[in-house]
């Protein structure tokens, strides 16, 4: 062992000692509230709410138990806050959402990986770059993208054409997700493509954001909950060394996705510069003639004032973090959908109907849907809404306050000592784990049928519990895409994305499932798998070509 790996574990196991006897010998205001005892003196808790496997049927159990708000323990058996009460939601989300940022945990891990771009920063640098960007995700803009959205899915269509024609095939849905997706935030995102989907095509950007996810969900959970130490250790070229010397193969292959995602994004922003100063000629050769959100961005950022103008190092991280954010979240939500219709065929086929009749040019042949009429067909819509209510990709978030504060409750809760409690005080630096899944589940809100995937239950007047609640999420009551100053941008995206797929896919295919099992693996952005003990993202289904 090096001297600078020797420094670097005697570092790490002092930390370590201090805050596992801060844990013990020091009292919590949080040790009135319940919650399941420890399972690791160093994780606490987050092995089984981190474990790729376990911890769907470890979420649903503790939230049985305790239910809306109580305890958890965190790294170092530090009492952590776990909830899904919806006053509490609103107050983190909206109402105190500058005494409830980021987790470090996140804030770094993406200032590490992606750079200071939207998922990275906090305050007034975040609400500056948001200030930049909210208008290219509007309707409007997207309105304006829709053709090319059609573009890219007659891609597809024709792509999985050639490879059904001679009958019915089992073909890998998440892959061909996964690329859709990467393509469509290529195009409409940042003016360039990544992949003709008509043919296979190896690249080096593609390649490390289908990784970043799933790589960064193999880390231990130590690892992982570790990182907003160990980035300050030092400065940048020392923290460059260490990780240079650590022999884990893990660490240099997300290193590798890091850097790879860091040269293509210059590259791309490089390019979109260059084709500004070309003037409107030069716009027009580019993929998307300069429609595109980051070339808009770039526009908008050289007649910006001082104040308001992001940095060169912002733009290039907004790159990654539109391609990682966008990718990933719509193309697993869109396997979900997948899989679930070829689990009920009798939707899968409603759906189909409804699709049909819409595209149907009065001769009996398809046609491409503008805008409102893809985003106001009731079905595909009740499809959509209740998978991101009941599979949400995000399962949960978390929160830290920055100061101290009250937490109000919807209704009050047990104490361990027998008292009924309305409010959690909270001091500084307390984490909180936000249950995006147990808010999208709450029975209390959704009724007893809440844990059933029922489409059918958006074609009705919701219950008056779940208006009176206010959940504090930007869509449909859900916590799926939060809420507040650090909601999804996107989600409008992310919206026209699956509804343009399913409506060109659902009329020209149908999806059944094959004799592989699939599993849904609890990484940080759900992903499938086959069988209950691999990891390796992919859902294979049955895909056959319907005739027209």
């Amino acid at each position: 062992m090096s001297s600078l790996q020797q420094l670097l574990a005697y570092a790490v196991v002092v930390y370590v000692g201090w805050r596992l006897l801060r844990s013990t010998v020091f009292r919590s205001p949080l040790d009135n509230i319940p919650g399941p005892k420890s399972d690791s003196y160093i994780s606490g808790n987050m092995g089984k709410i981190l474990d790729l496997h376990e911890a769907w049927a470890y979420q649903k159990e503790i939230v049985r138990q305790y239910g809306r708000l109580f305890s958890v323990y965190g790294l170092f058996n530090a009492k952590w806050l776990y909830t899904h009460d919806p006053r509490a939601l609103h107050s983190i989300y909206v109402k105190d959402q500058d005494v409830f940022e980021e987790s470090e945990i996140l804030l770094q891990s993406f200032m590490l990986f992606l750079g200071p771009g939207l998922l990275a920063t906090l305050g007034n640098q975040h609400r500056r770059q948001r200030k930049m960007l909210n208008p290219l995700f509007s309707a409007k803009h997207l309105r304006d993208m829709t053709p090319l959205f059609h573009d890219v899915v007659h891609r597809l269509e024709d792509a999985l054409t050639s490879r059904v024609k001679d009958g019915p095939k089992e073909l890998d849905m998440l892959g061909w997700m996964g690329r859709t997706a990467l393509e469509l935030i290529g195009q409409g995102g940042l003016g360039h493509s990544f992949d003709p989907l008509t043919e296979d095509v190896a690249d080096d950007f593609t390649d490390a954001v289908k990784a970043y996810f799933p790589i960064q969900s193999h880390f231990s959970t130590l690892t992982r909950l570790m990182i907003p130490t160990l980035v300050k250790l030092g400065p940048a070229w020392f923290r460059r060394r260490v990780v240079e010397a650590l022999p884990h193969g893990l660490t240099q292959r997300m290193k590798e996705v890091s850097d790879a995602l860091e040269a293509r994004s210059l590259q791309i922003v490089n390019d979109k510069k260059a084709a500004l100063q070309g003037g409107d000629e030069a716009l027009k050769q580019q993929v998307g003639e300069g429609k595109d959100i980051i070339s808009v961005l770039l526009r908008e950022n050289m007649v910006a004032s001082e104040e308001d103008r992001l940095s060169d190092e912002e733009v290039v991280a907004q790159v990654s973090t539109l391609v990682l954010a966008a990718m990933d979240t719509t193309s697993n939500a869109l396997s979900r959908i997948l899989h679930l219709l070829s689990l009920h065929p009798d939707i899968q086929q409603k759906l189909r109907e409804e699709l049909t009749q819409a595209r149907d040019d009065g001769t009996g042949k398809p046609r491409d849907l503008d805008y409102d009429e893809v985003m106001e067909l009731p079905y595909l819509d009740a499809v959509c809404r209740e998978t991101l209510r009941l599979y949400s990709p995000i399962r949960s978030l978390m929160r830290v306050a920055r100061k101290d504060a009250v937490l109000p409750l919807s209704a009050p809760i047990r104490g361990v000592d027998g008292s009924l409690i309305d409010s959690i005080p909270v001091k500084k630096g307390l984490t909180i784990v936000t249950d995006v899944v147990g808010s999208n589940c709450d029975k209390g809100l959704w009724g007893d049928d809440a844990e059933e995937w029922k489409p059918e239950r958006w074609l009705q007047p919701l219950s008056r519990a779940l208006e009176d609640a206010h959940i504090p999420g930007v869509y449909s009551h859900l916590m799926t895409f939060i809420g507040g100053g650090r909601a999804c941008i996107g989600f409008k995206f992310s919206q026209l994305e699956m509804k343009i797929v399913l409506a060109m896919l659902l009329p020209a295919f149908s999806f059944a499932i094959s004799d592989k099992p699939i599993a849904w693996i609890a990484a940080s952005v759900t992903y499938p798998s086959v069988g209950e003990n691999s990891t390796k993202p992919e859902m294979p289904l049955v895909v056959t070509r319907l005739a027209s």
